[in-house]
């Protein structure tokens, strides 16, 4: 399995980033998706899921109602849109294959860094 996220970057408190996450190397319309994340000096932190199918989206309480995730089956790609940006959500962010808690492979990571 190979995963390659892009769409970090630095942006301003309140900003808004979209992530992507293409996948290969596995039939990914089979597979739920997630986010995770890495802050400076802390460990992983599990930031949402997708099942396979899409029909539903689990997020952590930091994000909910900031964060959406959705995936194209067709593209196999799993997206991530963050709006409302806080410091806090400063990490280096990775999709893995599964779903959450899933010690799956995950790919090399996109930064993203909040701050003004």
């Amino acid at each position: 399995a190979q995963l390659v996220e892009s769409g970090g970057g630095l942006v301003q408190p309140g900003g808004s980033l979209r992530l992507s996450c293409v996948a290969s190397g596995f039939p990914f319309s089979l597979y739920d998706m997630t986010w995770i994340r890495q802050a400076p000096g802390k460990g992983l932190e599990w930031v949402s899921s997708i099942p396979s199918a899409g029909t539903y989206r689990f997020y952590s309480d930091s994000v909910k109602g900031r964060f959406t995730i959705s995936r194209d089956n067709s593209k196999n790609t799993v997206m991530l849109e963050m709006n409302n940006l806080k410091p806090e959500d400063t990490a280096v962010y990775y999709c893995r294959k599964g779903g959450r808690g899933s010690s799956g492979p995950r790919g090399q990571g996109t930064q993203v860094t909040v701050s003004s």
